[in-house]
């Protein structure tokens, strides 16, 4: 087991990719804390991913940095120290540029991008103390290549990057890495609200012919938290199939 007594926290890990990446932590028994918005869908997740290891659930707005901040004290006074982190809260506001509101705007830049800062913040001094950490943020392809239509996520997801990069530099010589993974086209319930043209127009140029799943991901972000990823540092690893 590569996370056997690893402490980890995933955000908006109740559903979706989020989940499933909690799940493959839990699988191989690390303790894992899941924090999200969705008290019902936190409840059941926390329920169902118990049968495989201990796994909390907190009621977490990530957009708020004391709220981060109380519920990393939580962690630490539970465990005793926080080794790995998944920025993967997200939403997605969808509108072309000239119709997209500045409450959209908003909204999407401050889950996607001031969500992930505020979790880094709140856990690196941790980090830096037990001279351990492994980051993981969850970006997305849009905000390698973009795409219309989402100039608010795309722009949260490339910002997501930047922070990747910067803070490889910044804390590597604690031995703690950061990293990102930018997921394609995933089936998930966000990705089934898009019109049919244009999953279908997505499809089409997608090599293996396929919608990746949200396990396709969780490998990843696995893969990344490992000491098989100690050397690697940030790195941006694209899941899409071949579509970018």
């Amino acid at each position: 087991m590569r996370f056997e007594g690893k402490v980890v926290i995933v955000t908006g890990g109740a559903q979706g990719i989020g989940k499933e990446i909690a799940l493959g932590f839990s699988k191989e028994k690390a303790k894992v804390v899941i924090f999200d918005v969705d008290k019902e869908s936190l409840a059941r997740a926390e329920k169902e991913l118990n049968s495989y290891s201990e796994v909390r659930g907190l009621l977490v707005d990530v957009v708020s940095l004391e709220d981060v901040e109380k519920n990393i004290n939580k962690v630490i006074d539970k465990f005793s120290r926080v080794d790995i982190l998944v920025n993967n809260a997200g939403i997605t506001r969808d509108n072309l540029v000239l119709r997209l509101s500045e409450n959209d705007w908003d909204k999407v830049l401050a889950v996607n991008l001031k969500g992930a800062f505020n979790c880094i913040k709140a856990s690196v001094k941790f980090m830096v103390k037990q001279r351990y950490g492994r980051i993981v943020n969850i970006s997305s392809i849009i905000g390698i290549m973009g795409n219309p239509g989402q100039v608010n996520y795309g722009a949260s997801k490339a910002a997501l990057i930047g922070i990747t990069r910067t803070l490889s530099k910044e804390l590597g010589s604690r031995n703690i890495t950061v990293n990102a993974i930018a997921p394609g086209y995933i089936d998930t319930a966000m990705t089934q609200k898009l019109d049919d043209k244009v999953k279908n127009e997505m499809f089409a140029r997608i090599p293996l012919r396929r919608f990746g799943k949200p396990s396709d991901v969780a490998n990843a972000v696995l893969f990344m938290a490992s000491n098989d990823a100690s050397y690697i540092n940030g790195q941006v690893l694209v899941v899409d199939g071949g579509l970018m």
